[in-house]
């Protein structure tokens, strides 16, 4: 068995700043298994930091890469990666308050498990989706409460965890719940003109630890999963809510649900709609979406016979 060349992205603000001794406990086991040629780490301090380690990757200097943060760390090392057209096999240690692609995936966080992961060397190639000239791994977002993710500060994450989140929500539910967007959108084959209360375009069956919410979605189909959900009366909004849970929220009259490869994205009207990209503040529309097929080569568990 040839021994692994790694490169570590760690964001070590991420989570609850216990994943040093995570990556502590992995290397060691790798070391243990005399698995292990090198590995060289790289801590993020800054913004896009992430995502110019992963760009100065060298072709064949590594054997793979680790990205050690949450969904917004995770979005920085693949952008690097395909802004520098990089083929280095990407591992996910999920070490944020919320990681949704490596709940779909169910990548391990024991590092044991972990390790055993980087041994065997099990790749998949992902799709990744394209907005303008930004990437997102799991989901692009717009609308109501879409920005909480970047509007959280760091050191209330790391202090709150997913907390942070509801809380932040709760300052914005109020005054948003009823704000709906003219919004534009266009496939290849459709249409769309609605009054937006939300939209998502994702890779993943998983957003937001809802793991029913895209019901299609496919890593590797070529196609993005869209869902746009409509204008609300009060009266519809708890009976929604817990379709979404359950997963009925398909058959619902304000939820428009499709596939497509390319999307294109505009408002109506002079109102400036940001979008969010795997937690990340993403650009302002127009935008056009597109889906990368396999672009993008992961290291994930082999699958259990």
């Amino acid at each position: 068995m040839s021994r692994l060349r790694i490169k570590i992205i760690f964001n070590p603000s991420s989570g609850r700043q216990a994943n040093a001794l995570v990556v502590g406990d992995i290397l060691h086991y790798l070391s243990e298994s005399d698995a292990i040629e090198r590995a060289d780490i790289s801590y993020t301090g800054a913004k896009n930091d992430a995502k110019r380690f992963a760009y100065e990757l060298k072709p064949g200097e590594f054997d793979m890469v680790i990205a050690v943060g949450g969904d917004g760390t995770i979005n920085e090392v693949v952008s690097g990666l395909m802004e520098g057209g990089s083929k280095t096999p990407l591992a996910i240690l999920s070490g944020g308050t919320v990681n949704d692609f490596a709940t779909a995936l169910n990548l391990p966080t024991n590092p044991s498990a972990f390790a055993r992961m980087l041994i065997d060397g099990n790749k998949m190639d992902v799709d990744v989706g394209q907005a303008g000239d930004s990437y997102f791994l799991n989901v692009l977002a717009g609308g109501l409460m879409t920005d909480v993710a970047y509007k959280v500060p760091s050191s209330a994450k790391t202090s709150l965890g997913s907390l942070a989140y509801v809380i932040e929500g709760a300052k914005e539910a109020p005054s948003a719940l009823f704000k709906s967007i003219p919004l534009y959108f266009a496939t290849s084959s459709s249409e769309y003109r609605k009054d937006v209360l939300v939209f998502l375009v994702s890779n993943s069956r998983s957003v937001a630890g809802i793991r029913k919410l895209f019901p299609k979605a496919q890593l590797s189909d070529g196609l993005l999963d869209v869902l746009i959900l409509s204008k609300l009366e009060p009266g519809q909004i708890l009976p929604l809510i817990g379709k979404y849970i359950v997963g009925g929220h398909m058959s619902d009259d304000s939820v428009l649900y499709f596939q497509t490869d390319h999307l294109d994205i505009a408002a109506v009207g002079d109102q400036q709609v940001r979008l969010d990209l795997d937690g990340e503040e993403g650009p302002l529309l127009p935008v056009t979406i597109k889906c990368l097929p396999q672009a993008l080569t992961l290291i994930v568990p082999k699958e259990e016979s």
